[in-house]
């Protein structure tokens, strides 16, 4: 479940329709009626935050928001979009990860979601982090 406050235009979630989870990104939210607009699978369809759930990020997760990924000699891995950064301390573990963008360096010390590193992204640097277009 998420909760509906901390959703905003551009996010991906996984939407529950008839027990069944399909990615989607956020389209509008009402947050008065407590609804988000979720596009999935070429559908739009007003979702509850019983029905939204998060998307783990991960190694796949990040290369679909664009991010090059480096592993570095000392075990650690640092993934690239532009000049906004994320640092793993440990390859593969994303428990813990440092997030910088400019002086704004922000230090997370549990898993986030694909949304909330999407918000992340949009608080320090203005600007939407969408994932790419497959071809």
């Amino acid at each position: 479940m998420i909760k509906i406050s901390d959703l905003k235009f551009g996010d991906m979630v996984l939407a529950e329709y008839e027990g069944q989870q399909r990615e989607g990104m956020v389209k509008d939210v009402d947050r008065p009626e407590g609804k988000a607009l979720v596009e999935a699978s070429e559908t739009e369809y007003w979702y509850g935050p019983v029905e939204l759930f998060p998307i783990a990020l991960n190694d796949e997760q990040m290369g679909k928001l664009g991010f090059t990924k480096h592993e570095n000699g000392d075990g650690s891995t640092k993934y690239m979009k532009g000049s906004f950064r994320v640092l793993l301390p440990q390859k593969g573990d994303f428990s813990s990860l440092e997030v910088w963008w400019r002086e704004d360096h922000r230090y997370l010390n549990q898993p986030i979601s694909v949304h909330e590193l999407q918000n992340h992204h949009y608080q320090m640097t203005k600007v939407e982090l969408m994932p790419v277009a497959v071809h």
